[in-house]
């Protein structure tokens, strides 16, 4: 028995030995192996890294980052700019909004997988492989640029294509129901005032090519181009659809989409009105509702044109030093025929003696009252009273030309100010801009935001307080009782106005109509605001003389139409 446990000992022991012996080889075993996988899967590592910050720069926009991470192949035969060119353009023919990266698999080859979801403005949205190809391995691995790396979907050798059309046009509608533009034909049965402010349509024209690419619209597509048609594109051409191709391949499909009848709020009578007001000139009129801000007639260059304002740039200076409480209604000033800024003499129209209080200044536009009290208020306020009547403000449609005052930095000198504040200078300004400064003062000091849509809900902009656009409103209708602005009274109807006379040239000791554009705007009843209109009439004289017997006549046909 001895014998036996010490041979089971013996035994015990030698095993004891041998495991001691295996244990370090065993670890160095484990060890080898798990560098084995790390040394087999780092490559795969660094690869898949690759392809995720590529897919990553794709989807934020970073195609400089991205080209950093192709092979120097590829940067040899293709620029940055052609390389951005190309994902920009298959990115317009998918309508690509967005990309996502959901997963990236293991290289096959010298490709790698990625599952993606893309979000596309015509076609939705579609979840697709996109397959990368790589030149090198591991970290010395690079992106080849080949045309399958454009979009998900697509295979070696094929290309992103699309077939689209776009559904029938919607009509355009008087604020009535009257057809503007209907049909194919874009036929009106009161074709005087479609003519007016339907506009045309015509092939995309090349600076916005790009954009309706994008958008999904055949390149053979016509489009508005000015006018109600172009203001209103996108509502009346519906969207496109068709076929996404991958080569020969379908990868997705969208139906056409039917746009939507717009109403306008053009009224028929009194865009009539504003067309006859003008005549054979070329002139621009604007009508609008200044409770609601809709815009009731747009005749000639009512928006698309501007010209320096004149004097009823006088309405937005007065109401800076209004508010400002340098000046008041009763304040006196010298009879004068001229005053002098940093000495420099700046004439009365035709050399006129002119001055007294400060309502009566405005009444008969005076400038040698209101060109130094425009260099006393200061760039400053002009230009921030300005810019919250409209002034420098993105245009609310397209066509429309913004108007524009010098910044405070860049006005210059108090002559520049001076000369801003009666509305020469490099101020400009277009027929609906100056219609919407009198609504302001209407609508006691409250801006409406002009509307060409019916039935929109109204906007207003706060401009100054009430009590100051009274005193505003008190000068106008002394304009029209006994001022420049006569010729826009109406018989039993108080109107307020203001007349302007902007010089194009130098006009002392002349009196050549040609030299001056003529503007007046005016709104009526005085207290309870129905109508307000604005007309420019350029190179045709003074304001009195053409443009506020225009906007009179206007006015009486839209007091017979709104209520």
């Amino acid at each position: 028995m001895a014998g036996a446990r010490w041979h089971s000992n013996r035994g015990n022991s030698r095993r004891r030995r041998l495991l001691t012996r295996a244990g370090p080889l065993g670890v160095v075993a484990i060890i080898a192996f798990a560098l084995g996988v790390i040394a087999g899967t780092a490559p795969g590592r660094a690869e898949r890294q690759l392809v995720t910050n590529y897919v990553k720069d794709w989807s934020r926009g970073d195609y400089a980052g991205m080209y950093s991470l192709l092979d120097s192949s590829t940067r040899h035969t293709t620029s940055l700019t052609q390389f951005e060119d190309a994902y920009r353009n298959t990115a317009a023919t998918a309508t690509l909004t967005s990309l996502r990266a959901i997963r990236v698999g293991s290289r096959s080859g010298d490709v790698i997988p990625v599952r993606t979801t893309i979000t596309t403005r015509l076609f939705g949205t579609l979840d697709e492989y996109l397959r990368v190809p790589l030149t090198g391995s591991g970290s010395g691995a690079a992106v080849h640029f080949s045309p399958e790396v454009l979009f998900p979907g697509l295979l070696a050798g094929e290309q992103l294509a699309r077939h689209v059309t776009l559904p029938p046009r919607a009509d355009l509608l008087a604020s009535d129901g009257t057809p503007l533009a209907q049909g194919a034909a874009r036929t009106s049965p009161i074709p005087d005032v479609a003519n007016q402010v339907v506009g045309k349509l015509a092939p995309i024209p090349a600076a916005d090519a790009g954009t309706y690419l994008a958008r999904g619209y055949p390149s053979d597509a016509e489009v508005g181009i000015d006018g109600l048609e172009r203001i209103f594109q996108t509502r009346l051409a519906g969207t496109p659809g068709g076929t996404l191709l991958a080569g020969g391949r379908v990868l997705a499909t969208a139906t056409p989409v039917p746009g939507h009848a717009v109403r306008t709020t053009i009224s028929p009578a009194i865009e009539r009105a504003a067309i006859a007001a003008m005549g054979s000139n070329y002139a621009g009129i604007a009508a609008m509702d200044p409770r609601t801000g809709a815009v009731l007639a747009l005749a000639g260059a009512a928006f698309s044109a501007v010209q320096p304002p004149g004097s009823t740039m006088k309405i937005i200076t007065a109401t800076a030093a209004l508010q400002a409480n340098i000046v008041h209604l009763g304040d006196t000033f010298p009879i004068a025929t001229s005053s002098t800024i940093d000495g420099y003499t700046l004439q009365n129209a035709n050399g006129e003696a002119c001055g007294g209080t400060f309502l009566n200044a405005f009444a008969v536009s005076c400038n040698s009252v209101f060109a130094p009290l425009g260099a006393k208020l200061g760039a400053q306020r002009l230009v921030s009273t300005a810019q919250r009547f409209g002034f420098d403000q993105p245009p609310l449609f397209p066509g429309a030309t913004e108007s524009t005052i010098p910044s405070a930095n860049t006005i210059g000198d108090s002559l520049a100010v001076g000369s801003s504040a009666i509305g020469q200078g490099m101020v400009q300004a277009s027929a609906l801009e100056m219609t919407d400064v009198a609504a302001t003062i209407a609508m006691g000091g409250r801006r409406p935001i002009p509307s060409l849509r019916a039935h929109q809900r109204p906007r207003f902009v706060r401009v100054t307080s009430h009590h100051v656009a009274g005193l505003v409103q008190r000068m106008m209708v002394a304009v029209v009782q006994f001022g420049t602005g006569t010729p826009a009274q109406i018989p039993g109807v108080e109107v307020a106005g203001k007349t302007g006379t902007a010089e194009l040239r130098n006009t002392a000791g002349q009196s050549n109509p040609a030299d001056t554009d003529s503007w007046f705007v005016g709104y009526a009843p005085v207290g309870a605001p129905r109508i307000v209109v604005g007309a420019l009439f350029p190179s045709a004289g003074a304001g009195a003389q053409t443009a506020a017997p225009a906007v009179q006549s206007v006015m009486v046909e839209a007091l017979k139409v709104v209520k």
